[in-house]
C-alpha cells in the first residue's frame, strides 16, 4: 500500500518480499520458504547511494516512524527527502514476516513451536536475500539497537565494501550471562502459564504479561522509576510502580505472542560474532564499514563497556555515550543526543 506523506513526492509504501529459496539456519534446520514484510519510506537517488536500512529490537515492527518518530520522519535526522530509508520485520516477529503462527508448507499447518531456532545470524542472511531481491548495491547506514544492533552487527560482518556506515545502538558482539539470564527469567514466566503448549495464537499471553514487566526492569534503571513512579503519599498497596508494569505487559500483551517473543528472545540469547570466525576480536577487525557504537549510561542491560569493545576492535570505530536515566530504552528516547552523536559521526570523516 501507498500512504501518502504531507509531501506529495515522498512515499511510504508495505511491501511483502517471499523468497522461495531454502535458508540454512546455524542450528542446521532450515526454514524451506519465508516472507519478509517491509516498509520503505522516501525515493532512491539517481546512484541508489542514499539508502538507511533500520533494523528494528526485540518487539518492533518495520513501521519506524511509529517507534522512532523522533529520529526518522519529515524535518527529522533520517528526512525522507534525503534517504531511501527501509526497515524489514524480522523472522519470528507477528508483524507481516514468517513466525511461529505461519503456515509450514511441510505440514500445511501452523509451525507454533517447532518453528526453528534462528540467531542474529540467521536474521542477517534472510536481510541480504531482500538486498539483493532490491538490487540495493550499497547501504549508506545500517542502524539498529539491542537485538537490532546484534542483527545489523552481523550483517556488517558479511556485507563487506557493499556497507559505508553502521550504527550499532546499546547491543553487544556477545550476549552476557546477565542478558540470557534476564530473558531465561522471561521464558519461566511465559512457561508459567498454563495455557503455554497449546496450539493457539493466545497461548501464553499471561505469561507474557509477567515476561514484559521483567523485560521493563532491565529496560530501565532504578533512577527512572524513582523519578516517574515514585509513590509521593504513605500508601500500603497499589504503588505506581506495580501499576505501571502490570500495564507494561498487558500492553505487549494486546499486540505480540509468546510464541514470537520466545523465539526472538532465544535469538538475542546466542549472538556470537566471533562464532566460527576465529573469535570476537578476529570477526570484529573484518567488518569494513565505519562503525559507531552507542552506549547509555545507564544501561544495566547492554553495559557500555560491550559498546565499547565494539568499537575499539573495529578497523574504524567511533564509541559515544547517551547520558540518561531512562536506562536500555534510552536509544528510544534521547533522540537529541542521538541526532547531535549522528551528526558528528557524519563529520567525522570530512
Amino acid at each position: 500500500m501507498n500512504l501518502t506523506s504531507q509531501y506529495a513526492s515522498i512515499t511510504m509504501s508495505l511491501e511483502l518480499f517471499q523468497s522461495t529459496k531454502p535458508l540454512a539456519l546455524e542450528s542446521g534446520e532450515y526454514l524451506s520458504e519465508f516472507e519478509l514484510a517491509y516498509t520503505t519510506y522516501g525515493n532512491l537517488n539517481s546512484d541508489k547511494s542514499n539508502v538507511v536500512w533500520v533494523v528494528h529490537a526485540l518487539t518492533g515492527d518495520s513501521n519506524v516512524t511509529d517507534w522512532w518518530s523522533g529520529l526518522i520522519g519529515e524535518d527529522k535526522f533520517f528526512d525522507p527527502s534525503d534517504h531511501f530509508i527501509i526497515c524489514a520485520n524480522l523472522l519470528g516477529s507477528n508483524y507481516g514476516s514468517t513466525n511461529p503462527l505461519s503456515i509450514n508448507p511441510g505440514t500445511r499447518e501452523p509451525y507454533y513451536y517447532e518453528f526453528p531456532h534462528i540467531t542474529p545470524r540467521d536474521l542477517a542472511n534472510s536481510l541480504e536475500r531482500l538486498r539483493s531481491h532490491l538490487k540495493l548495491e550499497k547501504i549508506h547506514t545500517l542502524i539498529g539497537g539491542s537485538l537490532g544492533g546484534q542483527v545489523a552487527l552481523e550483517w556488517a560482518y558479511s556485507l563487506g565494501n557493499k556497507l559505508e556506515n553502521l550504527v550499532v545502538l546499546a547491543s553487544t558482539a556477545k550476549s552476557s550471562p546477565w542478558v540470557i539470564g534476564f530473558n531465561e527469567t522471561q521464558r519461566m514466566a511465559i512457561e508459567s502459564d498454563c495455557t503455554w503448549g497449546e496450539k493457539s495464537e493466545f497461548a501464553g499471553l499471561k505469561g507474557l504479561e509477567t515476561a514484559r514487566a521483567i523485560a521493563m526492569l532491565s529496560y530501565r534503571h532504578p533512577s527512572d522509576l524513582q523519578k516517574k513512579q515514585l509513590d509521593n503519599d504513605h500508601r500500603l498497596d497499589h504503588f505506581k510502580a506495580s501499576s505501571y508494569l502490570r500495564y507494561q505487559g498487558q500492553k505487549l500483551a494486546k499486540r505480540f505472542n509468546a510464541l514470537s517473543y520466545w523465539v526472538l528472545s532465544k535469538s538475542m540469547d546466542s549472538q556470537d560474532l566471533g562464532r566460527g570466525r576465529g573469535g570476537l576480536e578476529s570477526a570484529l577487525q573484518q567488518i569494513e564499514a565505519r562503525v559507531l557504537t552507542v552506549g547509555v549510561n545507564s544501561d544495566l542491560l547492554f553495559l557500555p563497556e560491550e559498546s565499547q569493545f565494539i568499537s575499539k576492535h573495529v578497523k574504524r570505530g567511533t564509541y559515544k555515550e547517551i547520558q540518561s536515566t531512562a536506562g536500555h530504552d534510552a536509544f528510544l528516547i534521547e533522540f537529541d543526543q542521538l541526532s547531535y552523536l549522528l551528526q558528528s559521526f557524519y563529520l567525522e570523516k570530512n
